[in-house]
């Protein structure tokens, strides 16, 4: 496919001072590799086989699509790895483009610790981390000015505890999620659907149409949203948020002010053995950091209910920088319910009965998401007429 003229994106064969840039950036990213240094090569200039290497390395760490280009979001990846904590300023000006980093990343994380940040750790510094700052710098006895600047790190260095990773940010996310009851009524729920237009060589049985992405997650996005509608939840359903580029398709999800996302989708590889289903959430494979609990606990139930209702094969559960799942300021996460490169798997998503089977997996598990503990049942035993149990007044 010839790019078009508007791509900034960068592929191997390319020739472009940019290149030079992307070298640079890549070793500033952590990743070491020989060939890869611009005074190691003849011409700097040429994206060849070691650039394509280093850029699927850094994909692979930040999981991020490992494709080999340097795209939008592999290069949005890499200017937030260029920064550490200390070695900027990071302010909020209301109106102003939000500061995005690594950097960004370790201040969230440190102020959850301590006891000052609640939300998603996304990595932005918007108003929420400003004002974190401030009431630290209060604590402290700083000058509260709402910037994180090396006296503010100075003095988080020197009072910082031997607290555990317990996931603080995420406990007003909680304490919203457990509100008033386990009842849908009022939750708000955003779902997106894939719009891949691949055609399967399987015909959908419903409308003897060739099987796409776009058809078959469209569909079992729409069950999804009768039924969740009937049982009281308010659905945002984002039919055109996977044709606008990532960052406004995660501001779409965000301005939706859900409670949770849910993301279908349906995967091909030339590969006709490829086959299963999978769960993503907003994590990072290079640690197995979680960074949304709450979208981990939620993959995690679809994941399950879909795997005990059907006979699809378990491809797991996994942490991605995606930016569905971590700019949307929300608990989000990714389902990709089978192959449609594989006949195994195409063969049943063609059928309108399994895509019920499959919708109805995914709101049990939505179900099961709101539940108190002791209010949990087992993986597969819930079915729909239980679940207005929880719905009373329906």
């Amino acid at each position: 496919m010839v790019p078009d003229a508007a791509d900034r994106s960068l592929r191997r064969s390319d020739t472009s001072p940019r290149v030079v840039a992307l070298r640079e950036r890549l070793l500033r990213a952590g990743v070491s590799m020989a060939y890869l240094a611009p005074d190691q090569v003849n011409d700097p200039a040429v994206f060849d086989d070691h650039v394509d290497a280093a850029v699927r390395t850094f994909q692979q760490a930040r999981g991020l699509m490992v494709d080999g280009v340097a795209g939008p979001e592999t290069l949005r990846a890499l200017s937030e790895a260029q920064f550490r904590l200390g070695d900027r300023q990071l302010a909020w000006f209301p109106g102003a483009d939000l500061i995005r980093g690594d950097d960004v990343v370790e201040l969230q994380r440190q102020l959850s610790y301590l006891g000052f940040y609640y939300g998603h750790i996304d990595g932005e510094f918007g108003e929420r981390c400003h004002f974190a700052v401030r009431e630290l710098q209060m604590n402290l006895g700083l000058e509260v000015t709402g910037v994180c600047d090396a006296p503010l790190i100075g003095a988080m260095a020197r009072v910082n505890r031997t607290i555990s990773p317990s996931q603080a940010f995420s406990l007003r996310d909680y304490e919203h999620l457990h509100q008033a009851s386990a009842a849908l009524k009022g939750r708000v729920v955003s779902l997106v659907a894939g719009q891949d237009t691949t055609a399967s060589e399987a015909l959908d049985r419903a409308s003897g149409q060739p099987l796409t992405e776009r058809l078959v997650a469209a569909d079992i996005m729409h069950r999804i949203e009768s039924i969740l509608s009937a049982l009281g939840a308010d659905v945002t359903v984002i039919d055109r948020a996977l044709q606008l580029p990532p960052t406004e398709r995660a501001q779409e999800i965000k301005d939706s002010a859900a409670s949770l996302s849910i993301s279908i989708n349906c995967d091909w590889l030339d590969q006709p053995a490829a086959n299963g289903v999978s769960a993503f959430y907003w994590g990072k494979p290079e640690t197995g950091e979680i960074l949304s609990p709450i979208g981990h606990r939620a993959a995690e139930l679809v994941l399950k209910e879909v795997l005990a209702r059907t006979s699809m094969t378990d491809l797991g559960l996994h942490g991605r920088s995606w930016d569905i799942l971590r700019l949307t300021s929300v608990p989000s996460i990714q389902v990709d319910l089978g192959y449609l490169s594989s006949p195994a798997d195409s063969e049943r998503l063609a059928d309108p009965v399994f895509r019920q089977v499959l919708a109805d997996a995914v709101v049990i598990a939505v179900q099961r998401l709101y539940l108190l503990e002791e209010e949990d049942e087992p993986t597969g035993t819930l079915a729909l007429d239980d679940v207005l149990r929880f719905n009373p007044g329906l």
